[in-house]
């Protein structure tokens, strides 16, 4: 029997690959908190994992702009754009951001949020898809305005999956996420 020789890779595609990998738990995981890698600011390490030239990306974020197309990303205006970029205090275009449609629910659009503070801020009571019963949630720096945004848009198999970042750190919200205050 001849031993499973693992893969090599490049420092960037080990980047890539770890970004990818933590991504997908979050999702599979809502709630929970999980670790992009350091190497890197996490924007350009979510744009480098899943940005190429057949997706979209919006952000009202003019730094990040030439990050985002660098990766392959068309620019587009929020309605019609596959990813989008945000920071807390700046969420123009979010009320424009697709939520897919009932013959196309995979058309919504990933929605990422970056200036949040984990373990502060309001509580939140999440269930769903890959929730044990029910979790509890505090983030801190975002605005009532984005959760009832949210909610208003999230009418399953319909809305937005979110994932919130504290620094290199993640917390991924699928549109199969309920969460309530308190």
């Amino acid at each position: 029997m001849t031993d499973y020789i693992h893969p090599i890779y490049s420092p960037a595609e080990r980047r890539m690959r770890e970004t990818f990998l933590t991504l997908m738990n979050a999702f599979a995981y809502p709630g929970r908190i999980y670790a992009l890698p350091e190497s890197g600011e996490p924007f350009a390490l979510i744009a480098e994992s899943l940005l190429d030239l057949e997706t979209s990306a919006y952000t009202p974020l003019e730094w990040l702009q030439p990050v985002l197309a660098a990766a392959g990303a068309r620019l587009l205006p929020a309605a019609g754009a596959a990813y989008h970029f945000y920071n807390t205090d700046a969420l123009e275009g979010i009320v424009a951001a697709p939520i897919g449609t009932m013959n196309r629910p995979d058309d919504a659009a990933t929605v990422f949020i970056s200036g949040c503070t984990f373990d502060s801020g309001d509580q939140r009571t999440l269930s769903g898809a890959g929730i044990n019963g029910t979790t509890t949630l505090r983030v801190g720096g975002v605005s009532d305005r984005l959760w009832e945004l949210r909610a208003a848009r999230v009418r399953f198999p319909l809305g937005w999956d979110v994932v919130l970042l504290d620094g290199h750190r993640v917390i991924g919200l699928p549109r199969t996420t309920n969460m309530v205050k308190g």
